[in-house]
């Protein structure tokens, strides 16, 4: 890494993006499965990235029966390309739930947001940009225009919008240390959370509903404690696996659609307690406890 007492300029950020490689294939992991979607289920492209637009194709799988007499829901993986269970499991929700839930939602899921970050393992895009703290009008970064357009086309309002992340080992090890050179500003190091939990709004916490998605993962793997002040990843825990950001604010992705029911998921796949099929389970509990607990709701 090159350390810099100002923060970085397009020199530095080209010498970055330049140390970056191919680690592992957008088309055999996520194209490919997309391909091949349960019937009920339609592929529509949204756009492409710039970067390399045959390779990196920008696809938003919808329920194929669309009625206005139904809420809609956003399911959205792979902000954080590196962050793997998000795509996998947005991938697992359509290939084994979306059915479940078909003749009563209007099912939207973009499986993998940034799939350049997807190929290299990287939270930023090719521009040392965080898509997750991008998402507004004049957003940076294309992932997140291509997105929010997408979004304002299906022109439905949002009952849910639930965005699948990881918390790894490398947050601490590789990226913060890397937003601390390309800021030039010193970078906390916390505590990973040993397990899932989840990110709700801060002005829009709705706490049953995030008590419903810990309550369905907890069946399928374990809910990080808070630490010994009581935090989380340096926030403080609202309740048992729940913490609170300020989602509009940050830009964050679950911030730009005024979803009623809206948090973003976090996993340890880092932990011996758990292996990356479990994670992937517990993205999928977590879509299917936060869509059942909406529906009880009467929606």
């Amino acid at each position: 890494m090159i350390e810099s007492r100002s923060p970085w300029g397009e020199k530095e950020k080209a010498a970055w993006r330049d140390r970056q490689s191919i680690k592992r294939s957008y088309r055999d992991d996520v194209l490919q499965r997309l391909e091949t979607l349960p019937p009920g289920l339609e592929l529509s492209q949204y756009g492409a990235l710039s970067y390399d637009p045959a390779r990196y194709p920008l696809f938003l799988a919808t329920t194929g029966d669309w009625s206005p007499e139904n809420p809609t829901v956003l399911i959205t993986g792979g902000v954080h390309g590196y962050e793997t269970s998000g795509v996998h499991g947005a991938l697992a929700f359509l290939e084994h739930a979306a059915d479940h839930y078909a003749d009563r939602l209007n099912i939207a899921c973009a499986p993998c947001i940034s799939p350049w970050a997807y190929e290299t393992i990287n939270r930023w895009n090719p521009l040392a940009i965080d898509p997750n703290r991008s998402f507004h009008p004049d957003s940076p970064a294309e992932e997140c225009t291509a997105l929010m357009a997408a979004v304002a086309a299906l022109d439905s309002a949002l009952l849910v919008h639930m965005d699948l992340h990881e918390t790894t080992d490398t947050d601490n090890t590789v990226f913060r240390p890397e937003r601390a050179a390309r800021d030039a500003l010193e970078q906390a190091v916390w505590d990973i959370p040993d397990g899932f939990y989840t990110v709700g709004d801060t002005d829009n916490p709705g706490p049953g509903f995030q008590a419903a998605v810990i309550a369905a993962v907890r069946e399928v793997t374990h809910i990080a404690p808070a630490d010994g002040e009581g935090r989380l990843i340096g926030e403080p825990v609202a309740q048992d696996g729940v913490i609170h950001y300020d989602v509009k604010r940050l830009n964050l992705c679950t911030g730009f659609t005024g979803a009623r029911y809206c948090t973003t998921t976090e996993v340890y796949p880092d932990s011996p307690r758990t292996h990356p099929a479990e994670c992937i389970q517990a993205q999928l509990a977590a879509v299917r406890g936060g869509l059942d607990h909406a529906l009880a709701a009467g929606c």
